[in-house]
């Protein structure tokens, strides 16, 4: 297993003049409850500091007013509006599913949905309680090449069968390659595993164990794929940059809250910029 380095960050670049929002991907989330609302709100706002060209919300309506209040940056859909959820996704490179969605019928609904409208030139991240929803229900990944699943060490069991005191990095690729999807697997060091190659992430600290934290990690993943090249590469330095901001506040900060990441990401991505 390959540890990460600040040289993953090498990935990026910085911005041609001649650049417009287009440039930077087009990213569409869905997710977002009645009750869970703020996880797909911290996921959109680290989506948008993480640089993606434009940035959609598919959710329930309830989360329409905050969103447009907190993150003016972002476009709303009514995830009950078929025609327009299907005008939004048949524009994007990334789609993100999972932050808040819930476990109820509508969430597997819409998860199905995801599956159906997902192009081959499209990528999917699939995180939270989408990833423990297509691991209850039997259903294929459309295009598992194209997809990255960004578990948590208890989702990871659920969706691999492995538990959690065997979780090892054999069992881990050997899982991942009958999966063919690439596997975020979220702890204290994060694991990362993509066609017969691992990575682990050597930072992180207590600070980040708090709400929100994944869902923060999820649209940096999801933001830096819309505008970088589709590779292992970018996710590792998605990964890394999240922890290695997370260790600048936490030098100071008893908590480190999943907002106060993503407010730093510009700063940060300007200072390991190519």
């Amino acid at each position: 297993m390959q540890n990460l380095s600040e040289q993953c960050l090498s990935i990026i670049q910085k911005r041609p003049k001649n650049s417009h929002k287009g440039t930077f991907g087009r990213t569409v989330l869905v997710g977002g409850n009645a009750q869970f609302g703020g996880a797909i709100m911290m996921s959109a706002e680290a989506c948008v500091n993480a640089g993606s060209g434009l940035t959609t919300v598919i959710t329930d309506p309830n989360n329409h007013q905050a969103l447009h209040a907190r993150m003016p940056e972002v476009m709303t859909a009514d995830w009950n509006d078929n025609e327009l959820c299907d005008s939004v996704l048949a524009s994007a490179d990334v789609i993100l599913i999972g932050p808040g969605l819930g476990e109820d019928e509508k969430s597997q609904e819409l998860l199905t949905y995801i599956f159906q409208k997902q192009t081959e030139n499209q990528l999917l991240v699939i995180d939270g309680s989408a990833i423990t929803l297509f691991a209850k229900n039997d259903e294929e990944l459309p295009h598992p090449e194209q997809t990255i699943f960004t578990p948590h060490q208890m989702e990871w069991q659920r969706l691999s069968g492995i538990k959690i005191a065997d979780q090892t990095e054999e069992i881990n690729q050997a899982v991942q390659e009958k999966l063919e999807a690439t596997i975020v697997l979220k702890s204290h060091h994060t694991e990362i595993y993509s066609e017969q190659e691992a990575f682990l992430n050597p930072l992180g600290n207590p600070g980040m164990a708090t709400g929100g934290t994944g869902d923060t990690l999820a649209g940096i993943i999801a933001g830096f794929l819309a505008q970088f090249a589709s590779s292992v590469e970018v996710i590792n330095a998605s990964v890394y940059l999240h922890s290695y901001i997370a260790d600048q506040i936490y030098y100071d900060n008893y908590i480190v809250l999943p907002t106060k990441i993503s407010q730093a990401l510009p700063y940060w991505m300007k200072q390991f910029e190519k």
